[in-house]
Parts: C-alpha cells; sequence; structure tokens
C-alpha cells in the first residue's frame, strides 16, 4: 500500500509519518521541508506540491491508494480572508487529482467545532448540519461536505477524523502553552471551555487503523474518556512541569492581544501566533461522540485521560 501524507513537515502531519517511516510513503510538502530523516529512506518518496497548481499533485498522487490530508495554513493574520481559498478550493484540487489517479480512500483531519459548541452531556455526533461561528470551522465543515460530495459521485472511500486536541511532548500548541507559561504569559479566558483531548499516541494509532482497516468510511470522533476544561487541563499540565498557572484574563484583553498579533503580522510579514478567529474558536466547548472509533478504530486507549498521560509532556 502506498500511502500519501499531505502537510507532511507539519506537526501532526510529521507525527503520523515518523510512525509509518517503514511503510511505502508519498510525503507531500509546500515550503518547510520534512524531517531530516524522513529525507534518505528507500521506500518514501518526497514530492513538493502546490496545492493552487494540480498539476503538482499528479507525480505525488500516482499510484496511491490512501491520502491523508492535513495541509493548510495557519498562523497567519486575518484567515476569515484566506481560508476560503486555503482549505476549499485547494482541497478541491487534491481531491480532483485524487479521483484521476484512481486514489481509494481519503482521509480528512478535521475537528468536532464543525458542529459548532458541543458539550460532554451533548456531544458531537456526526452532523453535517452545523453552524459553526469560527471561519476555521465553517471552511473545514465544507470540506467536510466536499469530500462526501466526491465520495458519492466517484466511489471512493471518505474518511473524517474529526479529532480532539492532541497533547503531548513535540506538540506545537502544548509546547508553546508551555514556554509563555515559564515567563508569565499565558493567560486564558474566565469562561470554563470543555475541550476533548487525545493522547499523541493514541491519535496516531487511531489514524493508522482509518489507514489500513478495509471497508470503512464515515466521521469518526477522535478523542478519550476524559472530561475537563481547557483552564483545568492548562492549570495541571503547567503544574507537572514546574511553570506558572495560566492568569485568568478578560476575553476584551485576549481578543486586543489577538489583533495586535495580527497587526505585527500583517506589517512585517511573518507568523501570527494569535488571531482573533483562533480565540473565537477556541473558546468554545467541543466533545465528540466517540463510539465508532471505540467500535472500529481503537478500542483500547493507551492513556484514557490526559492526567495518565502526563508522562508524556
Amino acid at each position: 500500500m502506498k500511502i500519501a501524507i499531505t502537510g507532511a513537515a507539519g506537526n501532526l502531519g510529521n507525527l503520523l509519518a515518523q510512525s509509518l517511516k517503514d511503510r511505502n510513503l508519498h510525503l507531500l510538502f509546500h515550503k518547510k521541508e520534512v524531517a531530516e530523516n524522513l529525507r534518505s529512506q528507500p521506500n518514501i518518496a518526497l514530492y513538493q506540491v502546490d496545492l493552487t497548481r494540480k498539476e503538482t499533485l499528479v507525480k505525488a498522487l500516482n499510484g496511491v491508494e490512501v491520502v491523508v490530508h492535513f495541509a493548510g495554513i495557519l498562523f497567519k493574520a486575518q484567515p476569515e480572508k484566506f481560508l476560503p481559498t486555503t482549505n476549499t478550493q485547494y482541497f478541491k484540487n487534491l481531491l480532483d487529482i485524487s479521483v484521476q489517479e484512481c486514489v481509494k480512500r481519503i482521509i480528512l483531519i478535521s475537528f468536532p467545532h464543525t458542529e459548532g459548541e458541543t458539550f460532554p452531556n451533548n456531544p458531537a455526533r456526526g452532523s453535517l448540519a452545523g453552524s459553526p461561528q469560527s471561519a476555521h470551522a465553517r471552511t473545514r465543515l465544507e470540506e467536510e461536505k466536499m469530500l462526501f460530495e466526491y465520495s458519492k459521485q466517484f466511489g471512493f472511500e471518505a474518511i473524517v477524523l474529526r479529532v480532539g486536541m492532541v497533547y503531548g511532548r513535540g506538540i506545537l500548541m502544548i509546547d508553546a502553552a508551555q514556554w509563555f507559561a515559564r515567563h508569565y504569559l499565558l493567560g486564558v479566558w474566565k469562561k470554563p471551555t470543555y475541550i476533548h483531548l487525545i493522547s499523541k499516541i493514541d491519535f496516531v494509532n487511531a489514524s493508522i487503523t482509518a489507514i489500513e482497516k478495509p471497508d470503512i468510511q464515515g466521521i469518526y470522533h477522535i478523542g478519550d474518556e476524559g472530561v475537563q476544561t481547557l483552564q483545568q487541563f492548562l492549570d495541571d499540565i503547567t503544574a507537572y512541569k514546574g511553570n506558572h498557572r495560566p492568569l485568568r484574563m478578560p476575553m476584551w484583553l485576549i481578543l486586543t492581544a489577538a489583533r495586535c498579533f495580527e497587526c505585527i503580522s500583517l506589517l512585517f510579514n511573518v507568523k501570527s501566533l494569535l488571531t482573533v478567529d483562533f480565540i473565537r474558536i477556541g473558546s468554545v466547548s467541543y466533545y465528540g461522540d466517540t463510539a465508532r472509533m471505540r467500535n472500529e478504530l481503537l478500542p483500547e486507549l493507551t492513556y484514557r485521560t490526559y492526567k495518565e498521560g502526563m508522562e508524556t509532556f
């Protein structure tokens, strides 16, 4: 089996590629190169592609049976202006060439936010009828719909993995939070926000099963058994590493900081570590029904809650 991973130089794309490095891989990247240890293996082929240009995808997807799609643009100011293009049109280009090259299965990495605000007692259940507020969630929902429309028309297996927050050492958002906490700079809003978590080990294991298991398709929510708020999670993981507890801040102050980050990004053409849309999506509670995941992808979790998985930080 040949497996193609888009965004293979990104955080989660690299994580999955490292776990599959003994398989036949096509690793697709844009500007940032893939990890050095993946560059010289005979079973791994590297392809620099541009999702705006379909012709760059043809060779990369030739002979591929499964595509796992991570690629996207983050940490850039005013995401609401570019996401309708980078999430939807770029994904359409990938789907067009995947169909042309007879790819059998396409896996889209998504998140529970596409159903809007959900809670442990009222979780997301795999609906495509959500009305999320953030641009990240709205455009990802459009990708999900497009995937299933193409699948119905062309007959490949379509899988969406709606992944909760992945945690563990080496996950950029977690590492960044610890860095800010060490320097007394980590803040969080006061309103309790429920989040669904999954360890990086369990995320990888669920993803590999989704790649390999025959005759599956549809939407799977990927998360553990824990019930916690973002505030509780940040308090616990920073304390575990000996860092400072996140400050509770008013939302207006956090939004002001996000706007400042975006202005600096636009003025100096650098990354924006924080955007208003990040706050918009991050302040919404999200939780998914994991029954399908447990029945079909991952019957046993390595870490049932983040407290069991503290050793991975």
